[in-house]
């Protein structure tokens, strides 16, 4: 059997062809006999010019929803950089600095004491008393680790059950951009619409445009996802944003997914470690508001796979049902790690902060004395994104300096509407890197 079509012995191609088709149509028909038989198989002239011009083939095609996801442009470039040797790598977002002792030592008791086996779909009840616990210290908000935690595995994880539990096929989303592509990447695998809405440079911050939001408004819109601190602009939103961002939402009757993965990588706080203000802090149990979290960046845990969604009860209950049907929980060591995590890392955070902010410092510093550069001051987060004045094509930039010079950045063009004229600097790395970056970063500039 080929195609649905059946295969006759002594037959022609034309024949075979024949054979699948409903012989009886009324439509004028073309006849041909089968040699190795009295049957007569027919087949209409227009269907044999469809069959003639299609290019039939042996695999069934991917879903229409997979083949809208694009390719990461940050990988495309990561994937060169990684045939070569010497490269500086600020492509990617994550600390050169590994998972601290205390953290691993946590995950080898947790396998001695037995965590090898499988937990509940919303994660291990220990770890959500320990999330709900630090909210309340550091937020003062009062979470019920029961019905509105779910632990998933990384934060991209609860940014997929939580998108999937809230949009339907040709729904639509707005997403403040530029941002992080696998949001955007997300709503399109649900079949729904992203709607990329640019944050505006007004002097020498990133802001909202609420009035291009109220224009983007159609009666298929379901929601708005923003990430503060952000990546890759590193703007935080202001509690005024908030307010603004959650009166929008409930006029509108829109959910408000907030992406706070770096609220920890704060340095305009009024002391160095202080978290940013959840959205959390605002909202009431009846605001459709959800929040996706990660151990990956605060804690140096990207290789871990350890994240959560604080959200009302009705979707944490329906996340943790998808939990089970895509992945049944996180890693059971790592989340008992993840709480130790939180329960013990405020000491090697503080640290960190301190590299984080003479690294951000030193590069913002290197870039304002670099021609056609124009760079606020991030607030948050660990990246840079300086716009080039007359670039056009950041990918090719980013490409050029790469195989020209060994430095590794991301290409603008990767996080969205208002990202192209613009790179990605990740910061968090040693000044032994960073230093040489900067030097040869400025040397290309200035002889483009």
């Amino acid at each position: 059997m080929r195609h649905g079509f059946r295969e006759g012995r002594g037959c022609s191609t034309s024949t075979r062809i024949q054979h699948g088709l409903d012989a009886g149509a009324t439509r004028r028909r073309t006849s041909t006999r089968c040699s190795a038989g009295s049957h007569v198989r027919t087949v209409p002239p227009e269907v044999r010019a469809m069959i003639h011009k299609r290019d039939f083939r042996a695999v069934p095609e991917l879903a229409a929803s997979v083949q809208k996801v694009p390719h990461s442009r940050i990988r495309e470039l990561a994937e060169v950089a990684m045939s070569m040797d010497g490269v500086l790598r600020l492509y990617f977002g994550e600390s050169n600095l590994p998972t601290p002792e205390y953290i691993k030592q946590a995950a080898m008791r947790a396998l001695s004491d037995g965590y090898t086996f499988y937990t509940e779909n919303a994660g291990l009840p220990s770890l959500r008393r320990a999330i709900a616990a630090y909210y309340t210290k550091l937020q003062a908000v009062d979470l019920d680790p029961e019905t509105e935690i779910v632990i998933t595995a990384s934060g991209v994880q609860a940014l997929n059950v939580a998108l999937r539990s809230m949009l339907d096929p040709g729904d639509e989303a707005l997403v403040l951009t530029p941002a992080w592509p696998n949001g955007s990447s997300i709503v399109a695998m649900s079949n729904a619409r992203a709607r990329q809405m640019a944050q505006p440079l007004r002097g020498d911050h990133y802001g909202i445009d609420f009035d291009a939001l109220e224009a983007a408004i159609t009666p298929r819109t379901r929601l708005l996802l923003y990430t503060s601190p952000s990546n890759p602009l590193g703007w935080v939103a202001s509690e005024q944003d908030q307010q603004q961002l959650l009166d929008f939402a409930r006029r509108h009757n829109l959910w408000l997914l907030a992406d706070e993965v770096y609220d920890r990588l704060y340095y305009a706080g009024r002391r160095l470690g202080e978290p940013v203000p959840s959205i959390l802090r605002k909202a009431t149990r009846d605001n459709a508001v959800a929040v996706v979290h990660s151990f990956s960046k605060s804690y140096c845990m990207t290789g871990w796979r350890v994240g959560y969604l604080i959200a009302r009860r009705d979707l944490a209950f329906k996340t943790a049902q998808l939990n089970e049907f895509i992945i049944s929980h996180a890693s059971s060591f790592a989340q008992k790690a993840a709480e130790t995590a939180l329960e013990c890392g405020e000491q090697e955070l503080a640290r960190m902060l301190e590299r984080l902010k003479e690294n951000r410092d030193f590069c913002l510093g290197a870039l304002r004395a670099m021609p056609r550069v124009t760079i606020p001051e991030p607030d948050g987060a660990f990246y840079l994104f300086p716009k080039i004045e007359g670039l056009t094509d950041s990918f090719d930039f980013c490409r050029r300096l790469l195989t020209q010079t060994k430095v590794g950045l991301a290409p603008g063009v990767a996080f969205g509407a208002g990202g192209e004229g613009s790179v990605r600097i990740c910061y968090a790395a040693d000044r032994s890197i960073l230093e040489p970056a900067m030097d040869r970063l400025g040397a290309f500039l200035r002889a483009e």
